[in-house]
């Protein structure tokens, strides 16, 4: 008895076999008709040849086809060797007759219809009526291979059709190259669909032989002594989520390179120039002292751009290629806030812009304080440096009954429209308000990160007072454990 699984992939087989055998089918019946509509241009040309040669020849409406004679006798008694593909080709096989207008034939290059009455032939008839005329007639009643296939063109004299010109050639001549692409055609078939049977079979054991494997572990499971339905299912979520996450990351691994590649590549172009320009004036004799010491310094600073850019990046990378924290631990958040404020306003009292900590109550969440310090350092510097001279940066935290809240806001311009979905996007920034320059373009790609590893996320739009407000919402801790220390 045939399991379900073995009959259903038996019927797709057979399904698979018809279809392919109707298109066999189908090609291979196609392939005469397309051979004779070839084979029958060419005779259009050569009777429309025949017929212009006759022409010349006509006097007074009357065709005298005596030219014809020698020239066919000379073409028949020629000796030639033709490789055509695997058609191998001595003689000439062109049929050609004559007819007056009344369909009487004066000429036929084989000699057996002289003075015939062919008027009752379809290629006659059409031509000498203005029409075209073809036809396709056995020379053997019997014999289907005896077919010889015709095109008549007109012979005209003072615009009158005065007889007509037919040109002939048989089926069999072309008929070897119609077998030789239906064998052809049907040796490729049968090789692809074996081949394409091969490849579902091999496809077919390794994608259904697990399912049938999961099946009989399902029956000994429940075969067994405390089975829990329930904790397997989420053991599978588990690792379906992390195979999930393996096959993401090979699949936009490559895409993820080289398009960092590319913008890291573009973005040290820049400073890059800066220092060979700055090195090739440094080098000119004449130049004054105090001019050679800005260009110096020209390249110390581009020189620590590239640094920057280049740790920054590395940084990035690790943070990236990490899946999981590797150290959890339960972080009160506002010791972490006013840690992160203190440091941060020795930078910011430079541009005399205040930096306050709004925090009613205290939260704490679980995860890694360094890398959480420097998420909040982050968005506190970029926040100090869209501040204007004499701003106020006020850093926040609220707490729900599972998140909590950390906000970040400046009083400086906001984001502009253009830029607000690619902020978060590496090597991507605005131009400082005070100084006109950027950044590396990592520092909020650095957060992002940062949050995700976290299982929060971090937002950054325009406040409704004006200025920008960055949001890093993380999962408030569930579970006691010993608090960071700071």
């Amino acid at each position: 008895m045939l399991s379900r699984r073995t009959r259903i992939f038996i019927g797709i087989l057979l399904l698979y076999a018809a279809g392919i055998g109707v298109l066999l089918y189908r090609v291979m019946a196609d392939i005469d008709p397309r051979y004779r509509e070839s084979a029958e241009e060419s005779l259009v040309e050569t009777s429309q040849l025949l017929a212009s040669l006759v022409e010349q020849d006509v006097v007074a409406g009357a065709i005298n086809p005596a030219r014809l004679e020698p020239l066919f006798r000379s073409v028949y008694a020629r000796e030639f060797s033709a490789q055509i593909y695997n058609l191998h080709k001595r003689r000439v096989e062109l049929r050609v007759y004559v007819t007056d207008r009344a369909g009487h034939v004066l000429f036929d290059s084989t000699g057996r219809a002289g003075g015939a009455d062919f008027s009752g032939w379809r290629d006659v008839r059409l031509t000498l009526d203005g029409r075209y005329g073809a036809r396709t007639t056995r020379d053997v009643a019997s014999d289907p291979l005896s077919s010889v296939m015709y095109v008549g063109a007109p012979v005209r004299w003072n615009g009158e059709i005065v007889g007509m010109v037919s040109a002939g050639k048989p089926v069999q001549s072309f008929g070897q190259l119609v077998q030789g692409a239906r064998e052809r055609t049907l040796a490729v078939g049968i090789g692809s669909a074996v081949a394409l049977l091969l490849l579902a079979l091999i496809l077919s054991v390794w994608l259904v032989r697990p399912f049938g494997l999961t099946a009989d572990y399902l029956r000994w499971l429940r075969a067994q002594r405390g089975f829990h339905p329930v904790r397997m299912v989420r053991q599978g979520l588990l690792m379906a989520r992390a195979a999930a996450h393996e096959m993401r990351d090979a699949v936009t691994g490559r895409n993820s390179t080289a398009d960092a590649i590319q913008t890291f590549t573009h973005e040290i172009k820049s400073p890059l120039s800066a220092i060979r320009g700055a090195a090739e004036l440094v080098q000119e004799p004449g130049m004054p002292g105090e001019e050679r010491e800005r260009f110096l310094g020209n390249i110390v600073r581009e020189t620590q751009r590239i640094q920057e850019i280049v740790d920054r990046m590395m940084e990035l990378a690790t943070l990236e290629a990490r899946r999981v924290l590797d150290r959890v631990q339960t972080v009160p958040l506002r010791p972490l806030l006013e840690e992160v404020a203190d440091s941060a306003r020795t930078a910011a009292a430079r541009r005399d812009v205040r930096i306050r900590v709004e925090a009613k109550a205290d939260a704490a969440a679980e995860g890694d304080p360094f890398l959480l310090r420097r998420a909040v350092a982050n968005l506190l510097a970029n926040a100090v440096d869209f501040s204007p001279e004499g701003g106020e940066v006020v850093v926040g935290l609220a707490a729900t009954s599972r998140q909590a809240r950390i906000t970040v806001r400046d009083q400086g311009p906001g984001i502009p429209a253009y830029a607000r979905e690619k902020v978060f996007e590496k090597f991507y920034s605005l131009a400082r308000p005070h100084s006109q320059k950027k950044s590396t373009g990592l520092g909020l790609a650095f957060v992002r990160e940062i949050a995700a590893l976290h299982q929060g996320r971090v937002e950054l739009g325009n406040a409704a007072g004006g200025g920008a407000m960055a949001v890093l919402t993380l999962p408030l801790s569930t579970a006691r454990r010993e608090p960071a220390a700071f």
